[in-house]
C-alpha cells in the first residue's frame, strides 16, 4: 500500500488538524519522498515512517508540535537538516538503519535544541573510530545515544518509570529499601535462607524415617504371620 493511501486510512475521516500519532510502517513511498502528509498535520506529536523506502525527507511538511520521529530501515544518506527546519521541537529521532556514514550528516542536526534520544543503531557512521564521543561532542543536547548516555547507563523506559510511579502510589517500597531487608534477613537468618532450608530438610528426614519405621513394621507383621501359617500346617 502506498504511504498516501495509508494516511488517508489512518485518518479514518477524521480531519488532519485532529492526528496526535501516525503510524505508517511498511507502506511505500513511490519516488523516496514523504508523501500523503501535510502542513494541515498541525497538533501531531509522533510519527512513524519505518521501513517506507524514504531516501529524502525534502517534502516533509511542518510539523511544529512534533516530538518524536521514527524513521527507521530506510534509505537516508543526508538532508537532515530538513529535521530542524521542519521539526524544530524533536525530543527523539531513530535512523536506525539507514546509509548515514559521515559525521557531517549528523552535524545537521545540531539545530534541534531539544533534542534528548537518537539511534543510529546499523548506520554505517557507528564502525567510526570514536563515533560516539564524537557525536556526543557535536551535538551535545543529546543525552542519550543508541539508547545509552556518556557514561553508558541505558535510558529509562517510559513504561517502566510508570510501573515505578505505580509502585510508589500503592504497591509497597521498592529499590534500595527491598536490598536492604533480604541483606538483614539474610544476615541473621531468622527469616527465610539457610534456616528454612535446614527446616524443610530436617522435616523431610523425619518423614523418611518415619516411613523406614513403618516399612519395617510391615516386613515384621508379614513374617510373623508367615510364622503362623507354618504353626497352623504343623498342626
Amino acid at each position: 500500500m502506498d504511504m498516501k493511501k495509508r494516511i488517508t486510512l489512518e485518518l479514518r475521516n477524521r480531519s488532519p488538524a485532529e492526528i496526535a500519532e501516525l503510524v505508517v510502517d511498511n507502506s511505500r513511498s513511490a519516488d523516496g519522498e514523504v508523501e500523503g502528509l501535510t502542513d494541515e498535520f498541525t497538533e501531531l506529536e509522533f510519527l512513524s515512517m519505518v521501513n517506507v523506502g524514504l531516501s529524502s525527507l525534502a517534502k516533509l511538511p511542518s510539523l511544529p508540535k512534533l516530538r518524536k520521529l521514527e524513521l527507521s530501515d530506510n534509505n537516508l544518506s543526508g538532508s537532515l537538516e530538513t529535521l530542524s527546519e521542519k521539526c524544530p521541537n524533536l525530543t527523539y529521532l531513530n535512523l536506525s538503519g539507514n546509509k548515514i556514514k559521515e559525521l557531517s550528516t549528523v552535524e545537521a542536526l545540531q539545530n534541534l535544541k531539544s533534542l534528548q534520544s537518537l539511534d543510529l543503531f546499523n548506520c554505517e557512521i557507528t564502525s567510526l573510530e570514536d563515533y560516539r564521543e564524537s557525536v556526543f561532542e557535536l551535538l551535545p543536547q543529546v543525552t542519550y545515544l543508541d539508547g545509552f548516555d556518556q557514561e553508558d547507563n541505558e535510558a529509562p523506559d517510559s513504561e517502566a518509570d510508570d510501573e515505578d510511579e505505580d509502585g510508589e502510589d500503592g504497591a509497597g517500597p521498592t529499590g534500595e529499601y527491598d536490598d536492604d531487608e533480604d541483606e538483614e534477613e539474610d544476615e541473621d537468618g531468622s527469616e527465610g535462607g539457610e534456616d528454612e532450608d535446614e527446616e524443610d530438610y530436617a522435616e523431610e528426614e523425619e518423614e523418611e524415617d518415619a516411613a523406614g519405621v513403618q516399612g519395617q513394621k510391615r516386613k515384621r507383621d508379614v513374617d510373623d504371620e508367615g510364622e503362623d501359617d507354618d504353626d497352623d500346617e504343623d498342626d
